[in-house]
């Protein structure tokens, strides 16, 4: 369970490059983000926005062109690596294929100077915690990748880390394990109680595993907040792009009240949408609606749009229904299929969608 108190927290970090024809490359830009104690922080974002820079400094791969790293307050970007208490689990492992798996987790510890009594107990501790005490004495050039995954994790998690960083270290494994290993993950960090940083750019991902995640794009963090802020309340055009499907509206602001903004569509419909915090709007607006927060009706009804069905797409657990809607804009609805069955509509039905409370948003930009 994640504290108040700030385990790692950048302040005011940028990182520069020099690249081709001596050109300066902005890597971070002026980026500031507390990482709470025990709390499980992704870095999300698309490639080149940041995040595996980011977690760089603070492991100390690299160092800052200006900012600090804190940990618990006391700075550490000018430390080496093997002075920090954190450690790193990378994409491709890295592991010993000639070493077993007991003496890969004992690597770390030994290099240490640890006395042996306390090696094994701790990797018997870290064997156990990620359910591999049996392939102990297995080489882990023949053991599946979520193992050798898992032999990774362990082989991290020995020495008691601070905090423990995670540069994608599913994207090479198939899509079954990789859902696997996300509940696993969550359930190392729970049980440990370790600060976990992990960096990918699958929101799914960032979605499952997450207390907290920060979106990132062209070196900045442009939103922080819990898997359900960041989905439902998204406050950027490019964060509420990057984080699944949506429906994008403008329109002009008629009035606007505490949290909430009426705006006029295109066809003259309003709709209330919420405001994120700090903005109040004026003029034209984009507004953002999740596909899941919309119901289509007939028409003759209450509706908040109307529009022409031009086509139903069947996905199993749901049904994608795409709207042309009267002003000209297209709008997808998304409906849970069940055996009960629901109302049936056909291509080129007029077609009404009545908005949940609360599901539009104003974006910031």
């Amino acid at each position: 369970m994640a504290s108040g108190q700030a385990a790692i927290e950048a302040k005011g970090v940028s990182k520069l490059f020099q690249g081709a024809g001596q050109d300066t490359v902005v890597a971070l830009d002026d980026v500031s983000v507390p990482i709470r104690e025990n709390e499980f922080f992704t870095l999300l974002g698309p490639s080149g926005c940041g995040k595996t820079t980011l977690l760089r400094l603070i492991a100390g791969f690299d160092f800052p062109t200006r900012g600090e790293i804190l940990l618990h307050g006391q700075d550490i970007a000018p430390l080496p690596p093997y002075r920090r208490p954190v450690n790193t689990v990378f994409q491709s492992y890295a592991l010993f294929p000639h070493m077993t798996v007991a003496e890969n987790i004992s690597f770390g510890l030994e290099m240490l100077g640890k006395p042996r009594t306390e090696i094994d107990a701790r990797v018997s501790a870290m064997l156990k915690l990620v359910r591999m005490e049996e392939l102990r004495n297995r080489r882990t050039s023949q053991i599946s990748g979520g193992q050798q995954q898992r032999v990774a994790l362990a082989r991290a998690l020995a020495p008691a880390p601070k905090v423990l960083l995670l540069d994608e270290p599913l994207s090479a494994l198939d899509y079954k394990l990789r859902k696997d290993m996300q509940i696993e993950l969550k359930r190392l960090q729970h049980e440990t109680g370790i600060t976990f940083i992990f960096v990918t750019h699958d929101q799914e991902e960032a979605l499952t595993m997450s207390d907290r995640i920060a979106v990132m794009n062209k070196g900045r963090i442009l939103q922080v907040g819990t898997p359900r802020d960041i989905y439902d309340r998204p406050s950027e055009r490019f964060v509420a792009n990057f984080i699944g499907e949506t429906n994008f509206l403008e329109g002009n602001v008629v009035s606007v009240s505490a949290r909430e903004a009426a705006i006029r569509l295109a066809d003259g419909a309003e709709i209330v949408a919420g405001l994120p915090d700090g903005v109040a709007p004026a003029g034209r607006v984009s507004v953002v609606v999740r596909p899941e927060h919309a119901q289509l009706v007939r028409p003759g009804g209450r509706a908040d749009l109307t529009g022409t069905l031009e086509t139903a797409v069947y996905f199993g657990t749901d049904t994608h229904y795409h709207v042309r809607l009267v002003g000209g804009a297209s709008f997808i609805v998304r409906r849970q299929n069940s055996r009960a069955g629901a109302a049936q509509f056909a291509d080129g039905e007029a077609v009404g969608i009545v908005l949940e409370p609360h599901a539009a948003q104003v974006l910031r930009d």
